[in-house]
């Protein structure tokens, strides 16, 4: 018996991450008066953006050798989202600190440390990432815009 990938059971964690964006963005577009951005709502979003960054990264990796035309636009994807991280996290630290920033945390009990350097660790072993493979000036670069070929 083999199974094939169809478009509807091909990458299920992928949609289901998409799917609950999506919900995500519904809900927040239905909340009336608009509930405030905090810093675990950005640090979930964080971690999103890093996980997409870090898959990006492999995508490219692999299309480059049998594709490099879509090995480089993945590539300038991996790029792209990285800015947008580096923007989600200065904007955590521009928000005022919750009460789990405080000393009421006792961040020595938390394995993973105090909540607000997880983001930062998070953030710098990306960032470690990005510069191994990119360049101060492509990350510098203004997006390019292309046209679709279909």
């Amino acid at each position: 018996m083999t199974s094939s990938n169809t478009t509807s059971d091909a990458h299920p964690y992928l949609r289901a991450a998409t799917a609950g964006i999506r919900h995500h963005a519904r809900a927040l577009d239905r909340t009336v008066p608009p509930q405030p951005v905090d810093r675990l709502h950005l640090d979930v979003l964080h971690a999103h953006l890093t996980a997409l960054h870090r898959l990006l990264d492999q995508l490219a990796e692999a299309a480059r050798p049998a594709h490099p035309g879509a090995g480089r636009h993945l590539a300038t994807a991996h790029t792209r989202l990285w800015q947008a991280t580096a923007e989600a996290h200065a904007a955590f630290h521009l928000l005022p600190s919750s009460a789990t920033d405080s000393a009421e945390c006792r961040p020595e009990r938390l394995p993973e440390g105090p909540p607000v350097l997880t983001i930062c660790q998070r953030h710098l072993a990306a960032g470690h990432s990005v510069r191994r493979k990119t360049t101060p000036t492509d990350l510098n670069r203004a997006p390019h815009t292309t046209a679709c070929v279909r």
